[in-house]
């Protein structure tokens, strides 16, 4: 199948952030030419006059599970997102619950043109529970990462038999990560068995990591231990001294930052700064819609405002797209020919981004949101055309989960 994607403003973001005036061709979900004028001879014609195409978001953090908690952690610190979120009604989830807070969740993804989405899952009740939540994903429509793992509350190792199983199921477009809860909060023992798990599998490691009283200097203590690993992905990381920061580089690895929900929940001052100080690699997250808004044009706001003069609009949109897609190891995240054709088109023309075509990079972090996106499409299929998504969002389903959730916690 050929797609043409004609006429549109491009902004790609490898090696180098560029805009031109282009045409997409995608050829069996892939990027397969960029250029000006391309032959649509025999192809379906996108036509993208007073459109910004560019590629899809990638959000490295995020807990989809948790939709239909949203706004319920706002006015606290973390203490508070465990009691209300983690505890009470996330010790209540039944497999339903997880199924539509996910479905919902991946959709409001889609909606505001992230493609890609690692879903840390740490709500794995039973098998049932996992079930539910990579089938949502695959109804979607999304590219995902499941990282399975056990609720931070209960402060065990990864379930080998449970993700081993899960590593059953065959999907295109979701791969699979071990979520482990990390030295920060559970004993160096418990890390060396999740550690070995992801060893055995070749699946890579999402994990929060933290300066905490059972660990001052966590990445220090997975190096003396030899788990230090290029391909795992740090969350969060505010309150590490820089010489943490300076290991993370130097093992090759990355960390996904969520400046919204670390603000809210006083995690600690902006790390984003001091990791590109150190040489570490910075992509970003939503991480949970229970305290913070859920779509990246937000995130990429407030790590602009945050850096000052760190970062510029260009490095922002590389770090929610290509930075992203390198974190999680996926050929996504910039328009190179070979890559899967994960993109999105927004209207020039809406009264918000109007007057910005003189710099429609600084326009599009600064002045864009979920409402512009007009078109997504994953693996060069549409799920969302005309300011619509192809998938109806069970939107009851998620108020009468959100309803059950609510009253067992009252």
């Amino acid at each position: 199948m050929r797609t043409v994607v004609q006429g549109g403003l491009v902004i790609d973001t490898a090696p180098e952030v560029t805009v031109r005036e282009v045409d997409v061709l995608i050829e069996d979900g892939r990027i397969a030419a960029v250029g000006p004028g391309l032959a649509a001879e025999g192809a379906e014609v996108i036509d993208a006059t007073d459109r910004i195409v560019l590629p899809g978001f990638v959000d490295t953090h995020r807990h989809l599970w948790q939709t239909a908690l949203r706004g319920i952690a706002v006015d606290g610190d973390l203490g508070m997102y465990f009691e209300r979120v983690l505890g009470g009604p996330g010790t209540r989830y039944r497999p339903e619950d997880v199924a539509v807070g996910n479905l919902v969740g991946a959709l409001e993804c889609l909606d505001g043109g992230i493609t890609t989405v690692q879903d840390y899952s740490h709500v794995q009740g039973s098998a049932e529970h996992a079930d539910a939540a990579v089938d949502a994903l695959e109804r979607s429509g999304i590219r995902a990462v499941f990282g399975f793992g056990p609720t931070p509350l209960g402060g065990g190792a990864v379930d080998g038999a449970g993700l081993r199983r899960l590593l059953g199921r065959t999907s295109d477009r979701i791969g699979f990560a071990v979520a482990a809860i990390g030295p920060a909060y559970v004993p160096l023992e418990t890390v060396r068995a999740d550690w070995a798990l992801a060893d055995e599998l070749g699946l890579p490691i999402v994990v929060h990591i933290s300066s905490s009283e059972l660990a001052p200097t966590p990445i220090a203590m997975l190096r003396d231990a030899g788990m230090t690993r290029a391909n795992t992905l740090y969350v969060h990381g505010n309150n590490l001294p820089d010489a943490e920061l300076k290991l993370i580089a130097e093992s090759g690895a990355s960390v996904s930052v969520t400046p919204l929900v670390e603000a809210r929940l006083g995690l600690g001052t902006a790390v984003a700064g001091r990791l590109r100080a150190a040489g570490v690699p910075i992509s970003l997250g939503i991480d949970t819609v229970a305290s913070a808004a859920g779509d990246m044009f937000s995130v990429m706001r407030e790590v602009l405002a945050l850096g000052h003069d760190t970062f510029t609009a260009a490095e922002v949109l590389q770090q929610a797209t290509l930075n992203g897609a390198q974190a999680l190891g996926l050929p996504v995240g910039s328009l190179a020919i070979g890559n899967e054709a994960d993109l999105m088109l927004l209207r020039a023309s809406d009264l918000n981004l109007a007057g910005g075509l003189h710099d429609p990079v600084a326009t599009v972090v600064t002045s864009a949101h979920p409402g512009n996106v007009e078109t997504v499409l994953v693996g060069g299929s549409p799920v969302k055309q005309n300011g619509r998504l192809l998938t109806t969002p069970p939107l009851a389903d998620l108020s009468a989960s959100a309803a059950y959730l609510h009253a067992r916690n009252d």
